[in-house]
């Protein structure tokens, strides 16, 4: 009698593919990422929701997204109220892909009750794929990271 090893990968099956059209769909209903928020900062006009920040004020000063506003995850309860409309989206972000400050930030307004995603790849992302970002020095570009953009087709080449 054989036996037939299965790898790591196939250990748990898949999902159907009911269920994974469901998981999917509600993670694109949190999450966003970065070529799409700076897409629709770059349109033109309200973009539709408004990019918070989320990082301490050191981190906001080293760089920030342009047009972002700053509201560190910490200060949510107490300023969220007076700095945005509950009928407007809000899109959260921290350092990166390493710091969950965007996704508690998201649960601390969620739990206010915005609607609201998370921008994947945060601050570091938006550097790496080569957007403008503010300094107290004025705007500052670096140049695109290779390994994150893909030319004319958007961050992942999706």
């Amino acid at each position: 009698m054989t036996t037939t090893a299965v790898n790591p990968v196939l250990r748990v099956a898949p999902a159907s593919p009911a269920v994974a059209a469901a998981h999917f769909r509600a993670s694109l209903a949190l999450y966003t990422d970065v070529s799409d928020v700076a897409a629709a900062l770059a349109s033109g006009g309200d973009p539709g929701f408004v990019l918070v920040d989320s990082r301490a004020s050191e981190a906001w000063d080293q760089g920030h997204v342009p047009g972002a506003l700053h509201l560190p995850t910490a200060r949510i309860a107490e300023r969220a109220a007076d700095l945005l409309d509950p009928a407007v989206p809000v899109v959260t972000y921290c350092w990166g892909p390493g710091c969950d400050g965007a996704a508690r930030a998201a649960l601390a307004l969620a739990e206010l009750g915005y609607r609201v995603k998370e921008m994947l790849g945060g601050f570091e992302y938006w550097v790496r794929e080569g957007f403008a970002y503010e300094t107290p020095r004025g705007r500052e570009r670096r140049a695109a990271d290779p390994l994150t953009t893909v030319v004319d087709r958007g961050a992942c080449g999706c």
